[in-house]
């Protein structure tokens, strides 16, 4: 699945974005926030720098082209099984696989075939358990079922860790395309790089280890009252059956990890009942159900970051807290009070110094490990291929699924135009609405082609680039750990930051109005960042919604409107699970202001804040977390749910027992058509005694004018603004079509400068035998094709010292002796701290460049 939440709207763009993955679980870059920012990365020392500016990628030599939106005509995505997508290839059924594939004959296979392919470090496996828990014990569900839960008790997730060989999985499941994961932090970005000697602490604590597995299972089963009959686990004098969903789609690992996990689980003594299901019959059972019904217990979750994130402190609320998702599954999370305070805090960077961060982030996860309402077991080495003919730029993160900038690349090699076919394991998984609809990556990948952005991420660093934005400025309270690297913001910092008495900072739900932060605070406020963009004068007149409506105010509004409105109980469209989500964002948003509607100029202020400049800018564009959304578009789905017939989300809908609002396909159709007509005939202004100030009567009349002949023409109500529109939806099939947009406003190359990462290869050499109390030396090599990295586009060369029992002994930073070469010196008052034996010298390299981080290790044996 995706992840990208109301964070997604004003929050912190996480997690970037966590998709529900190909994997097969439903985040901030996402799909361009409207919302904080995706946080970024700490810098090596307290006290905020300035790095010099990385250079932009240099250009691809194709040459500029006259064509504007996609550079393809048509795009056909289809759902074909993995099984089947190295045949089809090559038969030229299919162009290219978006989805990931991750098994090492597969890799082989495809190498052999001489089909081109992009590799992806963002997908990652676990198990998703199922924490409810009812009665006396407190580990019961629904009482008419009477069912046990042993998941609903901690120490039995956390003792899940322990059960399971996660380097069992790593080899003989994946071939080696994958890394023992323990964390819901991703091993090849920054953060663990940055914690990676207590992330190896806590891997030696929770390394399998079947006899204390089973120990602590054991003790916490008979304080609930089962009890073992004949080696198996009893309750109430009735076998305890775990029903475990297992996903066996996709790649067709995850069917193999639940077979293995579930054989772990029957050999202490469990019965477990392997449900077989597809990502679409999987999905109205493990989220979208009521977990207090029992009607499931685990299920092999998948997970796909996006886009690379620099900071990834945002996980724990979204992984662990009710925060991360308005689903009935999360609505279940209890963490403790100190670890749910502790999320909010990352979440919302309310820290002073990188230490403090490192101290935090720490302890989060040691108490995730405790809670462990999911066991992480592996980050993918996966990869995605394709005809040889054709081109594309994918995220280092998300593959090509993930990837914003496919929507800009995807091309024919050899030629413009055409139809591409782009096939994935799923599709249409979910419906389709921008506030609450489906978070599946398989329907967030087209939507990357219809969405357009404010900004882009950088599909290798992370960072930020503008796109529909002319210019932005942020400014940051002194002492803040913040830091720029590109060009394009302007970046300073400030004493004090005083928020305008102007800026709006709440909504009256009766009223329809915003209210001020004179109003609500006549003392003032003052807030750690301030964010200020600026769009192009012209910009009302070159970009257009597909149904032909030009772009207005009132776009940019509308999403200040829906941010606050759903969350308040006084409003026609209250949805608790908006709540959450809104308060956390609450607590530290100081306020918008809008100084000038044309160009349209937005100030942002809040004391949440990113460590990176270019991740602190807050564009105002319409992105709700689950698709972009012009104003009308929006309110004919507010009329059908204000008057109960459909809803945004799945829990309100389920709640509600009505429709989980579709605007694609469905039984919602001719709901949205009657409001439409509604709207249409009233010249409807919704939140009126606001938005009048931005839509005439008879803007409004037009707007609905134009979704109705959009909806008679595509039979569909998704308009957006990027170089695609959806074409044709075949629900069934679970096909669809994507068609050039011709009044998109940029050439088809406009971002054809990104071409291959500058990941880093790195060696160890050294000595294989040290005396111990004697200085060691040895010497790391750091190059790419072949050739020596450049001193000036690496960040930092630093290692880990573990003897010979794992412990870790030493960490430190290597010296530079030149372009690709450095130096680590161990004093001999270190060594003499290591017994005889073999010892571990784990490095790692931080480029620039890219944010991967590259690790390698050198063994040496100690003596006396």
């Amino acid at each position: 699945m995706l992840r990208n939440r109301l964070m997604a709207v004003l929050g912190l763009v996480l997690v970037a974005s966590m998709v529900l993955a190909a994997c097969g679980t439903p985040t901030p870059a996402p799909t361009q926030p409207p919302a904080e920012p995706t946080k970024a990365p700490e810098k090596p020392a307290a006290t905020p720098t300035e790095v010099p500016p990385t250079p932009t990628p240099e250009p691809t030599p194709i040459p500029r082209t006259t064509r504007t939106g996609g550079w393809l005509d048509t795009i056909t995505m289809v759902k074909i099984s993995p099984d089947a997508v190295l045949t089809q290839l090559q038969a030229g059924e299919i162009d290219i696989y978006a989805s990931a594939l991750a098994r090492a004959e597969q890799f082989k296979a495809a190498q052999d075939a001489k089909l081109a392919y992009t590799q992806n470090f963002g997908g990652s496996y676990e198990l998703t358990f199922n924490p409810y828990g009812g009665g006396d014990n407190g580990a019961l569900f629904d009482q008419s079922t009477g069912k046990l839960n042993p998941f609903a008790i901690p120490a039995i997730r956390e003792a899940m860790n322990m059960l399971v060989d996660r380097d069992y999985i790593v080899q003989e499941i994946y071939g080696g395309l994958a890394s023992p994961k323990f964390f819901p932090i991703t091993g090849a970005f920054p953060d663990y790089a940055r914690l990676a000697d207590v992330a190896r602490e806590l891997e030696a604590k929770y390394a399998y280890n079947e006899a204390k597995a089973n120990e602590v299972i054991t003790a916490e089963m008979e304080k609930l009252g089962a009890t073992k009959v004949d080696g198996k686990w009893t309750y109430n004098g009735e076998p305890v059956t775990l029903i475990f969903i297992i996903r066996n789609d996709g790649d067709g690992t995850r069917k193999v990890i639940g077979d293995y996990v579930s054989a772990q689980l029957e050999k202490i003594g469990f019965t477990v009942d392997r449900q077989y299901k597809t990502s679409s019959e999987a999905s109205p059972i493990w989220i979208r159900g009521n977990p207090a019904d029992g009607l499931w217990h685990l299920y092999t979750g998948g997970w796909l970051t996006t886009a690379i994130s620099r900071d990834q402190g945002g996980n724990f609320l979204f992984y662990y807290t009710k925060d991360g998702l308005g689903q009935p599954l999360w609505q279940a999370y209890k963490p403790t009070e100190e670890f749910y305070q502790l999320a909010q805090t990352l979440n919302n960077n309310n820290f002073k110094t990188v230490e403090e961060r490192r101290e935090l982030f720490a302890k989060a996860l040691r108490l995730a490990m405790q809670d462990s309402v999911r066991v992480w077991l592996v980050d993918q080495k996966a990869f995605s291929p394709f005809r040889p003919n054709v081109s594309v730029t994918a995220d280092l993160a998300g593959g090509v699924q993930g990837s914003v900038l496919q929507a800009f690349t995807l091309r024919f090699a050899d030629k413009e135009g055409g139809e591409l076919k782009y096939a994935m394991s799923d599709l249409l998984v979910e419906p389709w609405n921008p506030v609450g609809g489906s978070n599946w990556v398989f329907d967030t990948a087209p939507k990357r082609f219809i969405n357009d952005y404010g900004v882009v991420p950088d599909p290798f660093t992370g960072l930020s680039w503008p796109q529909r934005i002319e210019s932005a400025s942020v400014e940051v309270k002194e002492g803040l750990p913040v830091a720029k690297t590109l060009d394009w913001v302007d970046f300073k910092f400030a004493p004090e930051i005083k928020v305008p008495a102007d800026a709006f900072i709440d909504w009256d739900a009766e009223k329809q109005v915003f209210i001020t932060v004179g109003e609500k605070f006549p003392d003032g406020l003052t807030a750690n960042r301030k964010s200020t963009v600026v769009y192009p004068k012209d910009f009302y007149q070159k970009t257009k919604w597909h149904d032909g409506s030009n772009f207005s105010a009132a776009d940019f509004m509308m999403l200040w409107i829906m941010t606050f409105d759903r969350a308040k109980e006084a409003s026609k469209i209250y949805d608790k699970a908006a709540v959450a989500s809104f308060q956390t964002f609450a607590k530290d948003f100081k306020g918008f202001r809008v100084v000038s509607t044309d160009p349209f100029t937005v100030e942002y202020y809040s004391d949440t804040f990113a460590l990176d400049a270019e991740l602190n800018v807050y564009t105002n564009w319409p992105e709700y977390g689950y698709g972009n959304g012009a104003w009308h578009m929006i309110a004919i789905g507010n009329l059908a749910e204000e008057n109960g017939e459909l809803a945004y989300t799945a829990g309100k809908a389920d709640e509600k027992k009505i429709e989980w609002m579709s605007y694609i396909d469905g039984p919602s159709l001719e709901i949205l058509k009657k409001y439409l007509d509604q709207a249409a005939a009233e010249k409807y202004i919704p939140y009126a005694p606001t938005l009048s100030k931005y839509i005439t009567p008879e803007e409004a009349a037009a707007r609905y004018q134009n979704l109705a002949n959009w909806y008679a023409k595509q039979g569909h109500f998704w308009v957006s603004t990027g170089p695609y529109y959806l074409d044709k939806v075949f629900s069934v099939e679970k096909t669809l079509t994507l068609k050039r947009n011709p009044d998109f406003q940029d050439l088809a190359d406009e971002w054809a400068r990104f071409a291959e990462p500058k990941i880093a290869e790195a060696e160890v050499d050294g000595e294989g035998r040290v005396t111990i109390g004697k200085e060691a030396s040895f010497d790391v090599f750091v190059t790419f094709k072949d050739q020596p990295y450049p001193a000036e586009e690496i960040q930092e060369v630093k290692y880990l010292l573990f003897d010979a029992s794992g412990a870790l002994v030493a960490t430190g930073a290597a010296e530079a002796a030149g372009d690709g070469q450095y130096t680590i010196k161990l004093a001999a008052d270190v060594t003499s701290k290591l017994a005889e034996g073999s010892n571990k010298l784990e490095v790692i390299v931080v480029s620039k460049l890219v944010s991967l981080p590259t690790f390698t290790s050198f063994q040496f044996v100690t003596a006396k």
